[in-house]
C-alpha cells in the first residue's frame, strides 16, 4: 500500500482509478494495527479498489486538512472526490458493504 504524504497526496488522489480508501493511521494504535491486515487484503482482493495510507504523526497537515480527529479513520474516494467516511474499525464485510454501495 502507498504511503501519501502532503507532497503526493492530491496527485495520487487525482491519478487513482476506481475507489481509493485512504486510511488515517498511527503506529501506536490498536484498532489500527487490526485493521492493517483487512486493508491489505481488500486492496490485493479488490480490483477496483487501492488502499493508500497517512500516517497522522509524520503528516499532521494531512490529518488536519482533513479534520482527522480519530484513528483509524477511512476516506472513500471516487474519481478523486469524497463520497465517505468512516471512523473506527470496520470488518471485511461491513468494507465490502460500503465499496459495494459507492460503485452505485
Amino acid at each position: 500500500m502507498k504511503e501519501l504524504t502532503i507532497q503526493n497526496f492530491d496527485t495520487e488522489i487525482q491519478n487513482a482509478d476506481g475507489i481509493t480508501i485512504v486510511d488515517f493511521w498511527a503506529d501506536w494504535c490498536g484498532p489500527c494495527r487490526m485493521i492493517a491486515p483487512i486493508l491489505e487484503e481488500v486492496d490485493r482482493e479488490i480490483e477496483d479498489v487501492t488502499v493508500m495510507k497517512v500516517n497522522v504523526d509524520k503528516e499532521p497537515a494531512l490529518a488536519d486538512r482533513f479534520g482527522i480527529n480519530a484513528i483509524p479513520t477511512l476516506i472513500f474516494f471516487k474519481n478523486g472526490e469524497i463520497v465517505k467516511q468512516k471512523t473506527g474499525l470496520y470488518p471485511r464485510d461491513a468494507l465490502d458493504l460500503i465499496i459495494k454501495e459507492i460503485r452505485r
